[in-house]
């Protein structure tokens, strides 16, 4: 394992453990805003996956209402009421729609690959709202999860769901941070700049995006799981148009260089959504708008940057190709100061000769 990203796995157990004593102090609706931030954070993460390969998706409210619908409808009917348990339910799901879905849209870009997981998003949340042994548009209520067998009472109820919510967010990030730093989230960084240079390297483009696909979905199915057990309620809006944009909102506020990032931008942007509408209940909207568009204008590259800045790759220009190719040339001439002096003596065109 790299040197740094070994450093960066024991800094987040560090944060992980100062965010669980933590939660020992915060007030109850802290620890329920908070879950539920973090459940949109796992599901931004694994845009910020796909983003790393130039793409976005702003259908993941598919995956995420998959996720939530199976570990509810589990629960609800078969009496499986384990937290972890309905999380790892929700993640599988995820990750078998993304199996299926991810190799029939994997070769489009840009504003096709957006409309497609779109599409697919309000196709599910159209069936949803039809589907009335199961709640239909008004959903269904979701057990009370357990814990190993334990079932807290109303006091520690949100507590012991935020104490999951902080491991489960833990161990995605450090899957997350290894996935970035492994050859094969290396390889994304070169798809979105070159996909051509790529397949040159003999990479296969199509399936390093059906696996950043795979990725997101699975982490879309756990965020899903988890605020459909911190709401105690699912419905179709799991899967609206509406409910993919904000995690969008989550994955540019964050920027696609820390993982830390995004779950600091879900918990900020669920303050300002909560505080705005406390004190501004016409307005809220508006305030919300201009937050978001003060943090894109002065933060372009999201609030990662702000830390992550030896994380970014400068974009290559021509000249450094031009550069490169010629000390290439240099290298295999048998020196570069041989070369550029037998350059330098050897008469031109346009130059007359003695």
């Amino acid at each position: 394992m790299h040197g740094k990203t070994l450093k960066t796995l024991l800094g987040g157990a560090v944060l992980m453990a100062v965010l669980l004593l933590a939660g020992l102090a915060a007030p109850q609706w802290l620890l329920f805003t908070a879950t539920k931030a973090i459940g949109y954070g796992i599901v931004a993460l694994g845009i910020v996956v796909l983003m790393r390969g130039g793409v976005v998706s702003f259908g993941q409210g598919m995956v995420y209402c998959a996720g939530a619908y199976a570990a509810g409808l589990i629960a609800a009917n078969w009496g499986l009421t384990d937290a972890l348990l309905l999380l790892c339910i929700g993640g599988v799901t995820g990750i078998v729609i993304g199996g299926v879905v991810g190799p029939l849209i994997a070769r489009y870009r840009g504003i096709f690959f957006a409309m497609l997981t779109v599409a697919l998003s309000m196709v599910l949340y159209g069936v949803l709202v039809k589907m009335n042994q199961i709640g239909g548009s008004d959903g269904f209520n979701v057990p009370e999860p357990t814990f190993f067998g334990w079932l807290p009472n109303r006091d520690s109820a949100d507590l012991a769901l935020y104490f999951t919510a902080i491991i489960v967010a833990g161990v995605t990030a450090m899957i997350c941070r290894v996935y970035f730093d492994s050859m094969a989230g290396l390889m994304s960084r070169a798809v979105r700049e070159n996909e051509l240079r790529v397949e040159y390297l003999g990479t296969s483009v199509h399936r390093t995006m059906v696996l950043n696909f795979v990725v997101a979905a699975g982490f879309g199915g756990v965020g899903g799981a988890l605020n459909g057990m911190a709401l105690g309620h699912v419905d179709p809006l799991f899967s609206f148009w509406t409910t993919s944009g904000e995690f969008v909102f989550v994955a540019i506020l964050a920027g696609p260089y820390s993982v830390a990032a995004v779950f600091v931008a879900s918990i900020i942007l669920e303050l300002v959504r909560s505080f705005s509408n406390l004190y501004f209940p016409e307005t809220w909207q508006l305030v919300l708008g201009a937050f978001l568009l003060a943090v894109i204008l002065f933060l372009p590259e999201g609030i990662g940057s702000l830390w992550a800045k030896g994380r970014i790759i400068a974009p290559r220009t021509p000249r450094d190709d031009v550069t490169r190719s010629r000390a290439a040339e240099d290298r295999s001439a048998g020196g570069s100061r041989v070369v550029t002096a037998t350059r330098a003596a050897r008469p031109t065109a346009k130059e007359p000769q003695a």
